[in-house]
């Protein structure tokens, strides 16, 4: 069991090193597939649960409204998300305005209370007797047909409670997923930094060449031969540096008159030759290292050491 856990925990790793954003994504985009796809646990069975004996006891104040004391109540059927249907053993009459008033009372009893919509229905399901929406700012509301005393016959009761959004077991699954999260940020955090810090010594590197006896420093823009130095300028530093990283090859005329003058608009044909001398004499530190002239090609570094 250990070899099998520090295995995953090395496969993780490795991810993380591959790929960190995308490990990131993949493991929010779980944590929100299990808070879909695991709605219906058994904390939801209690909530659910609640909800029926809750709506049940709606259905006993009406029947009792409707002066019924004995007939039963039948069990509530759950006939899609968030929405609840009431059935009666025997045939009742009642009053719209008490049934307004009966389930206000009873979802806010409970905490239940937000935005629903009641409807009443013949137990063919065919019609809506009566109807009404609530909303839980109270600006909303939509009571028609109230005051209204409906004869005795067979009725259903639908209620459809408006979506909280995430549910109790989501919010669990969500912070029960943050110890993964933190994990991974951790490693995340460290693959970055390490990348960091490799990409602060390869552009070490970049800038510090060693060209036959000579040192190269880009960044402080300076020629070195043991205790001798010379100084470059900008222009100077660039073009150099394009020899420094492709020594003993052939660069193009036309390549560095592109690098160096084209992104400032101009190329003078001439300004090219020039700071090829001025280099020449500034490589004079080190007999071995050449600037060579290779006849309608372009130029090398070349070095005997």
């Amino acid at each position: 069991m250990e070899n099998q856990k520090q295995k995953k925990m090395e496969r993780l790793k490795h991810l993380l090193n591959a790929n960190p954003k995308s490990l990131l994504a993949v493991a929010l985009f779980i944590l929100l597939g299990l808070c879909s796809a695991f709605s219906f646990t058994e904390h939801d069975d209690f909530d659910s649960a609640r909800e029926g004996i809750v709506l049940r006891a709606i259905g006993h104040k009406i029947l009792l409204q409707s002066g019924d004391s004995t007939s039963r109540v039948l069990p509530v059927t759950k006939i899609a998300e968030n929405s609840y249907q009431i059935r009666f053993e025997r045939a009742f009459t009642f009053h719209p305005d008490s049934v307004v008033k009966i389930v206000s009372q009873a979802l806010a009893e409970n905490k239940s209370a937000g935005d629903y919509v009641v409807n009443v229905l013949d137990c063919q399901g065919k019609e809506v007797i009566f109807g009404y929406s609530i909303s839980e700012s109270g600006k909303n509301n939509l009571v028609p047909c109230s005051g209204r005393k409906q004869e005795v016959n067979c009725y259903r009761i639908n209620l459809i409670l408006k979506s909280n959004g995430i549910t109790n077991v989501q919010k669990g699954y969500l912070i029960g997923g943050l110890p993964l999260l933190a994990f991974i940020g951790l490693m995340i955090s460290k693959s970055f930094n390490t990348r960091k810090r490799v990409k602060q010594v390869n552009a070490h590197e970049d800038t510090i060449f060693t060209i036959g006896n000579l040192t190269f420093d880009a960044k402080k823009r300076q020629l070195s031969a043991g205790e001798k130095v010379t100084e470059l300028t900008a222009k100077e530093t660039k073009l150099f540096l394009i020899f420094a990283k492709s020594p003993n090859l052939i660069v193009e005329r036309s390549r560095l008159q592109k690098e160096i003058w084209e992104d400032e608009g101009v190329i003078v044909g001439r300004s090219l030759d020039v700071f090829i001398s001025k280099l020449r004499r500034k490589l004079e530190l080190d007999p071995t290292t050449q600037l060579t002239n290779v006849h309608g090609k372009g130029y090398r570094l070349q070095t005997a050491v």
